[in-house]
């Protein structure tokens, strides 16, 4: 996968380059990197990518010239759609991830001060992504995350491509408890199950805590999500079992 990120800051993504499992991707080439500055496309001594808001108001907001021009260069380097990382974009999920994933390529699009120009949002934009309902200063460490969470997708990036398929929310659920070594740690032991051997019966804990820890915390994603008979009669118990415990 190829990703063109527009950016005023381009030193923030050294955390991408230089570390973990981004790093591995673009060492192995599962991954192709590259940053464009709109500073580098302006054409005044002050390399100037932002000015006031018509209307008054408080902030500066970005200009359209510098960043079509970055774009334009994206565009040509790598080509496929461009993402605005914006507040007021649809909210990324693992659905969604799992669906620009499959993309070749990606031009992000970074913003910063009060935003930017709507013209160039409404005439080089494809869509807009927010990882959230609150703020940020731009829109560098947004899209950190929308590439972390991509490359998790890329085959053998991972080591096991298994991880990536039982991450929370890739099947609708929060994810299970995981254990290591010691097997008792102050008092507090491993789940005798998860040491008996029997796959089968791991599976079907596992599924059952996913379940139950998702009926808990995100109510709303198990409305979402149509439960077969065996996860109807996991849930059921895991919920006796925790009357049982409070009682």
């Amino acid at each position: 996968m190829r990703l063109d990120v527009v950016t005023i800051f381009p030193g923030m993504f050294d955390a991408v380059r230089y570390w973990g499992m981004t790093r591995r991707a673009l060492e192995s080439g599962s991954l192709e990197l590259a940053l464009w500055d709109p500073r580098e496309f302006t054409e005044d001594s002050y390399r100037r990518v932002d000015d006031r808001p018509y209307g008054g108001g408080p902030g500066m907001v970005m200009m359209i010239e510098p960043l079509r021009r970055a774009l334009t260069s994206a565009r040509a380097a790598g080509g496929g759609k461009v993402l605005h990382l914006s507040p007021q974009g649809g909210k990324l999920d693992q659905a969604r991830i799992k669906a620009l994933a499959n993309q070749d390529s990606l031009v992000l699009l970074s913003g910063r001060y009060e935003g930017i120009d709507e013209r160039l949002i409404e005439t080089e934009v494809d869509d807009e992504i927010s990882i959230g309902d609150y703020v940020v200063a731009g829109g560098e460490l947004p899209a950190m995350v929308l590439i972390e969470a991509l490359v998790r997708q890329l085959p053998g990036v991972l080591g096991n491509d298994g991880s990536a398929a039982a991450d929370s929310f890739s099947d609708g659920l929060l994810d299970w408890p995981h254990y290591t070594r010691p097997e008792v740690y102050r008092g507090g032991n491993v789940p005798p199950v998860l040491l008996s051997g029997n796959h089968d019966e791991i599976r079907r804990w596992r599924l059952k805590q996913a379940l139950g820890r998702t009926w808990m915390r995100r109510p709303d994603l198990l409305a979402k999500r149509k439960l077969n008979k065996e996860e109807h009669q996991l849930l059921e118990q895991y919920k006796r079992e925790r009357e049982e415990r409070e009682s």
